[in-house]
């Protein structure tokens, strides 16, 4: 069965669609390779941890000055860090954050996941710019409450 002229339109308009896609999509990875390091981009493009947990030992919900949300989920054993989770609506930077943050304390203790600060995470992620180092001090300070939170819990659940 032959194809009408108006089918035939359609389908070029789609494949002219289909390749301003694809042309977007590259300017688009080329803009993000000049700014930000591969490391960034691996985190970003393909996260850890992004998942919620269902019955987490600690968990912290912040909103960063620029509007991204993260939340961070602790398991804990024995004040040692068995797993974590993130969840975040952020830009790419803040994912990649979420992401390496979740990998650095997994199997830390409280106290030493407490001690991470902002410049180990810009130096984890190989790299970030200054417009988005906002996004370290989001998940480092959604760690901290979570920590916190659970401490708090912990002295009022010894206090029974």
């Amino acid at each position: 069965m032959e194809k009408s002229s108006a089918e035939v339109s359609i389908m070029k308009k789609y494949d002219e669609f289909d390749q301003l896609v694809k042309q977007l999509k590259k300017k688009i990875d080329e803009t993000h390779e000049r700014h930000y390091s591969k490391k960034v981009l691996a985190e970003y493009n393909n996260p850890t941890n992004l998942k919620k947990m269902l019955h987490p030992d600690a968990t912290a919900t912040l909103t960063g000055p620029c509007g991204d949300t993260m939340r961070i989920t602790l398991e804990i054993k024995n004040n040692r860090i068995i797993n974590a989770y993130f969840w975040t609506d952020g830009c790419g930077a803040t994912i990649a954050c979420g992401s390496i943050l979740t990998k650095m304390i997994k199997d830390k203790t409280l106290l030493e996941a407490n001690d991470i600060s902002s410049k180990q995470l810009i130096d984890a992620l190989e790299g970030l710019p200054k417009e988005h180092h906002h996004c370290t001090v989001l998940a480092i300070n959604t760690l901290q409450k979570a920590i916190k939170n659970y401490n708090n819990e912990k002295k009022l659940f010894d206090k029974k």
